[in-house]
């Protein structure tokens, strides 16, 4: 947790709802300074009015270049640093593979592939910056999916090919930005979550939510705390040994029925 006399500034994706906006209120909840980053309006009612001196929204489209960047860029200006990224943002396809056209699959892959990276690249370009301490530089959290164990088909709201194929890529993007950033001492890693009650899985059947619970050990499919609080816990100097590892957050589903 960050010093209360010097607070640390992360940058958190698809703060808008679910996991972004549970991680936007966990990490100022410790005392961290955040910018709230999403393609659409960020609501701010259920943030106390103690810590809205500690956060900033900004409209952001992650698979624009610019658009991160200037994120980045503000996030700078307000907070002097970033030392953190916890990057939620994505789309959902629940298109089955008949359904699926190049457009959509195209579309899916540059929000959830190449925008992780252009958010990645342009934050970890501003670490570069931050002075060289014991434990580093910064930290880059991604998000991976439990869908790419359970091999989604699509339909009733379940994950489709196309976001099945996108969340797969992450686990490559985080290898690859680990191996490239370790230089510069900048720590990358991946929280893979589980089926989490989001707006992503708010079209789920009451028999995909009962299945959904009799895979995980933990009875219950997950809620967006649970996994912001593990990304959270990612940015921190107690994760200093953490490096280049996807985290699976899903209540044992890994192991269940």
């Amino acid at each position: 947790m960050p010093h209360a006399s010097a607070p640390k500034t992360a940058i958190v994706t698809g703060a808008a709802s679910g996991i972004g906006a549970a991680s936007v209120r966990v990490l100022l909840e410790k005392g961290w300074n955040v910018c709230g980053c999403d393609i659409d309006t960020i609501v701010t009612a259920d943030i106390d009015a103690s810590a809205m001196q500690r956060f900033i929204a900004h409209k952001t489209d992650v698979a624009d270049a610019a658009s991160c960047e200037n994120a980045v860029r503000q996030t700078v200006a307000k907070f002097s640093r970033v030392d953190g990224l916890i990057h939620m943002a994505a789309v959902h396809s629940t298109k089955t593979w008949r359904e699926l056209d190049a457009a959509e699959f195209n579309r899916t892959l540059s929000i959830n592939v190449t925008g992780s990276f252009l958010m990645a690249q342009a934050v970890a370009q501003a670490m570069c910056d931050n002075p060289l301490e014991e434990s580093g530089r910064g930290v880059i959290v991604l998000a991976c999916s439990g869908s790419i164990s359970s091999s989604g088909v699509g339909g009733e709201g379940r994950g489709g090919t196309a976001y099945v194929s996108s969340k797969a890529a992450i686990i490559g993007l985080v290898r690859g930005l680990s191996r490239s950033l370790a230089p510069e001492k900048i720590r990358v890693n991946a929280v893979s979550p589980g089926s989490t009650e989001t707006s992503m899985t708010a079209h789920y059947s009451q028999d995909a939510i009962r299945k959904v619970g009799e895979r995980a050990l933990a009875g219950r499919m997950g809620k967006a705390d649970d996994i912001a609080n593990v990304a959270a816990f990612l940015l921190t100097d107690e994760a200093r040994y953490v490096w280049g590892e996807i985290v699976n957050v899903n209540g044992g589903a890994t192991f269940g029925l």
